[in-house]
């Protein structure tokens, strides 16, 4: 995982590869830097679809490389069109991923919103993507 995004707080993964496919854990609007929730509304939107995003990169995928989404709302009538704006700004104008959104009673830390996603991103493209070995050395860090 991106070591900009904060481990796990519990007995689960932020995201996990399984084939070709890329399964990233529900992300809130949490900032990596400050480990605290970003305010205001869309700006927390905003923030999981990011966190997800990185998860994702990490492994070699994009966001066009959804293949579908789960969205939890804490107010459906409220949070429904932020949620589409913040989709539409990372999207375009699509093709977008299937979607399916859920209102819920509650999210932990009272968050109003947490996403999670699939990705299809086959080996093959992530291998041809590194550095080649003696790039990667040269980028490692001097310990």
């Amino acid at each position: 995982m991106p070591p900009c995004l904060r481990a796990s707080t519990g007995t689960w993964n932020l995201g996990t590869r399984a084939g070709d496919f890329i399964y990233v854990a529900g992300m809130r609007g949490i900032d990596p830097k400050t480990d605290t929730l970003v305010q205001g509304e869309e700006a927390r939107v905003r923030q999981a679809f990011m966190n997800m995003k990185l998860i994702a990169e990490s492994e070699g995928a994009t966001l066009r490389d959804a293949v579908r989404l789960v969205v939890y709302v804490t107010d459906m009538f409220r949070f429904r069109p932020i949620v589409n704006k913040v989709q539409t700004e990372l999207w375009g104008q699509g093709p977008y991923p299937p979607r399916t959104i859920v209102e819920v009673h509650r999210l932990n830390q009272d968050d109003i919103v947490e996403i999670e996603g699939t990705f299809y991103a086959p080996s093959s493209k992530r291998a041809q993507n590194e550095p080649p070995p003696a790039n990667r050395a040269a980028a490692a860090p001097a310990r």
